[in-house]
């Protein structure tokens, strides 16, 4: 997923990096690689400290580029922190630069993972590079699963979201499983 990640973010380095006459064009790489990493980390701190909603709620919507969302702020600030530390760069250009980052990136990669057309990216390879393949896993799958049924995901009214629902979706309506995702991601 860290691959996944330094290809994002080389999406958006241009006005937040590469434009920044702060940073040394012989740091843009670097503060590429950097983004990623605290991206990475960043997460998987989350979910080691329990906040399995806090990841789950990213999946909504467009939680995942709002900035005052409470993941997007500690992962803005871990990277603010650690670009000062790292390239010496202020406070105010490494904010600006982690500000401008952070949202971009976590939106991009949750659509990717809720585009069905998108192969590369999948949510529960997503959970399981976060938790590191471990028994969190299902405790992420079972938070978007209830999440999944407050939107009325739960096709079979069986108390959780799962792939009998997605049979029943598809059988049910004529969106079929695309509708359903599309529910239950918010599109």
């Amino acid at each position: 997923m860290f691959e996944q990640l330094t290809q994002l973010a080389q999406q958006y380095r241009n006005e937040a990096v590469v434009k920044n006459n702060a940073i040394p064009n012989e740091q843009n790489d670097a503060v590429i690689s950097e983004a990623s990493s605290s991206i990475f980390v960043g997460l998987k701190e989350i979910v080691s400290q329990g906040g399995v909603d806090q990841l789950a709620g990213l999946f909504q919507g467009n939680n995942a580029q709002n900035s005052s969302n409470p993941v997007v702020q500690k992962l803005t600030e871990q990277l603010t922190g650690s670009l000062g530390e790292k390239f010496g760069l202020n406070n105010e250009i490494a904010s600006g630069v982690a500000s401008s980052l952070i949202p971009q990136i976590l939106g991009s990669l949750v659509n990717k993972a809720k585009d069905p057309n998108e192969s590369s990216f999948q949510i529960t390879d997503i959970i399981a590079a976060v938790s590191g393949n471990s028994g969190q896993n299902s405790g992420i799958m079972d938070t978007i699963s209830k999440y999944g049924g407050q939107f009325g995901l739960d096709q079979n009214t069986d108390g959780k979201v799962d792939i009998n629902d997605a049979m029943d979706a598809v059988k049910k309506n004529s969106d079929g499983i695309g509708g359903l995702l599309g529910k239950l991601f918010g599109k």
